[in-house]
């Protein structure tokens, strides 16, 4: 009987293992994603059959001495009628004691029909005298439920293959230092709130360097902005009392079970005040001993 097998269940993965089962929305970003992780070092397969899932990881445990990282993606590619068996494996791989995070990307129905239209490939969901919206919207409700299984989220809505490719070497680089990873993101209101932040911060009660001209130009990233917004008395009491709540919430998220919590901190724009509350905020909670990612979304919007 292989050592590695107790019971007829699978051992959690070793420490240096490490699963993750990718979905979500057709054209919201996934090919990027596993480029990315292959990029870390990820042993990736892609549209594997669910009811495969458990005898994937035997197998890879049967030919590796320590299991590698990786990455499985599951999707609304493998047919309808499989949707269901998707979220049946992730129960038989927890019923076998497997620890893995599912990650969910998505995206705005105008930005996937756009890069559809780029692209030019065909729909998963196509057929003769359904439309492209149709098949997008039919795609999501199937999706629904597969959506709240997932650990994590991923909007990737504003994101460039770029961002998306940082946003996830950031979220998924040493994360074995710790229990659980924090992201900060700063954000505009003005472009809409991040749907998929756990905690949402608005910050617009704060003075804004907007309005002085020698710091409209600018952004949180610069030192006078910086130092404009974090020396206010008002700030400083803000800041205070935030980080105190955090350091209350954030280890019982973990006790909880959760692995990555999301936080986000809104401005009107998202360039001057939050971006520079979100980069002493990442700082402040990496000291706490959290592995934390800053991300900026709205930074790189027009000026002005």
């Amino acid at each position: 009987m292989d050592k590695k097998v107790v019971s007829g269940k699978l051992k959690p993965l070793e420490k240096n293992g490490k699963l993750l089962i990718i979905t979500g929305m057709s054209g919201a970003g996934k090919s990027q994603v596993i480029m990315t992780l292959e990029d870390m070092g990820y042993f990736c397969v892609d549209n594997i059959p669910p009811s495969l899932f458990s005898k994937f990881i035997a197998g890879m445990r049967l030919a590796n001495n320590a299991l590698p990282k990786m990455a499985i993606v599951a999707d609304v590619r493998a047919g309808v009628e499989v949707m269901p068996q998707i979220e049946a494996a992730l129960h038989e791989l927890r019923q076998e004691g497997v620890d893995f995070q599912v990650i969910f990307l998505e995206a705005s129905d105008n930005v996937i029909l756009a890069r559809y239209k780029e692209n030019r490939r065909p729909h998963p969901l196509s057929e003769k005298g359904k439309s492209m919206l149709q098949c997008v919207r039919e795609e999501r409700e199937l999706m629904e439920d597969l959506r709240g299984c997932a650990d994590i989220i991923i909007d990737t809505t504003e994101y460039s293959n770029q961002n998306l490719a940082k946003h996830v070497k950031e979220l998924f680089t040493d994360e074995d230092t710790v229990g659980m990873t924090v992201s900060v993101t700063s954000f505009g209101f003005k472009y809409g709130m991040p749907i998929d932040a756990d905690l949402v911060m608005d910050v617009r009660f704060l003075p804004n360097p907007y309005y002085i001209p020698e710091y409209k130009p600018l952004t949180g990233l610069e030192a006078p902005v910086a130092d404009f917004v974090l020396k206010n008395d008002v700030t400083r009491e803000f800041l205070r009392l935030y980080l105190r709540l955090l350091r209350y919430l954030l280890p019982h998220y973990q006790e909880e079970g959760k692995k990555n919590i999301s936080i986000a901190l809104g401005c009107t724009g998202g360039r001057h005040r939050s971006v520079a509350l979100a980069e002493y905020i990442g700082k402040r909670l990496k000291s706490f001993g959290f592995n934390t990612a800053v991300f900026h979304r709205d930074i790189e919007r027009k000026k002005g």
